[in-house]
């Protein structure tokens, strides 16, 4: 090892971490990517749990229908394409627009192409980071101390913590961990279902119910579309009806086309077994008698950032990303809160 290279310890093997990993191997640098789930990918690595049948929780928010919403021309890193599939062997998504499986192989591939898994460490958890004290030589450089639990395979029983020391330590978790709940009059009393679309994965539970959707942005528009199939209806409650941002033009169009599928001003309340989204005393009489749950999902501009499950913060990063052209297409921070009828 060259004499300026440094031990790096990489928190997560999504998209961020493994082209961090890239790049500092490119730089000379001894690198170690700790990945908490049995597979790389991140929010890309698909899980059918959810946080409620979980108790540590799931940590994909991806929901099996998901398709990404930018071209395979700008999301794929500029010096490794992300390319069409080839028809020898009818495997892949062939489409521009592709859904999260063909880009989970795309990051694989990459993965693969340039020999990062000998760098991962799957089932690995890392529970703490802290700088050490300088060493007694003077070099006045700080150190970090990262405290890890392994599992042997998925076996919850068999975890074994452990520390490293590292000469600097790359945070890659995203921020897409923890999710965060609007502030709807009512709803710390609100007794039926209540879920943020993090834990959404397909729209089976949901038939003949009645849903009240928070929010029309990307994951929003996706769920209530879905959800449209199943239900017996579903309010979309937005922060202005006639606002082109708030709802686009296909959603409207598809709102007029579907029965079942309604556009409302922004939630104010939750009380009883109804949701107050109405604008009259007859339709507000009228949801008290259909609404059992609720069911919301509120994204984009109307959300304030996820936290990482874990606090610490280290300073160092890695050298210039100069791979990367991803759009992360997470869908931030969507809530669900959902409903079924008397």
């Amino acid at each position: 090892m060259a004499s300026s290279s440094k031990k790096v310890c990489v928190v997560g093997a999504g998209v961020s971490g493994l082209v961090s990993a890239r790049e500092l191997r490119r730089e000379g640098h001894d690198v170690t990517v700790m990945e908490q789930s049995g597979g790389i990918g991140g929010q890309w690595l698909y899980d059918p749990r959810t946080d409620a049948d979980d108790a540590l929780g799931a940590h994909s928010s991806i929901y099996a229908s998901l398709r990404l919403n930018t071209p395979r021309e700008s999301t794929g890193f500029s010096d490794f394409p992300f390319a069409y599939p080839s028809n020898d062997d009818g495997a892949g998504d062939g489409r521009r627009y592709p859904g999260h499986a063909e880009f989970l192989r795309y990051i694989r591939r990459f993965c693969d192409a340039f020999g990062l898994m000998d760098a991962v460490r799957l089932n690995t958890k890392v529970l703490h980071v802290a700088p050490l004290a300088p060493r007694s030589h003077g070099d006045g450089v700080t150190r970090w101390t990262v405290r890890c639990s392994s599992r042997l395979g998925d076996c919850q029983d068999e975890a074994v913590t452990t520390e490293e020391t590292f000469d600097a330590v790359v945070v890659a978790v995203g921020q897409f961990t923890q999710p965060r709940l609007p502030a709807i009059n009512g709803m710390d009393k609100w007794s039926r279902r209540q879920l943020h679309s993090r834990s959404y994965r397909v729209p089976d539970s949901f038939e003949n119910q009645v849903v009240v959707v928070v929010g029309c942005q990307a994951s929003g528009v996706d769920i209530a579309l879905e959800l449209r199939t199943v239900a017996r209806d579903v309010h979309i409650s937005v922060k202005s009806v006639d606002d082109d941002v708030a709802v686009s033009p296909g959603m409207r169009k598809a709102v007029s086309r579907h029965h079942n599928l309604h556009l409302h001003v922004q939630a104010s309340f939750c009380c009883g077994l109804f949701v107050d989204i109405y604008n009259s005393p007859e339709d507000r009489q009228e949801c008290m008698c259909l609404c059992r749950s609720i069911a919301c999902a509120r994204t984009g501009m109307w959300c304030s950032p996820m936290a990482p499950r874990w606090s610490p913060t280290p300073s160092s990063t890695a050298p210039g990303e100069r791979a990367t052209s991803l759009y992360q297409m997470f869908h931030l921070f969507q809530l669900l809160l959902i409903y079924t009828i008397i």
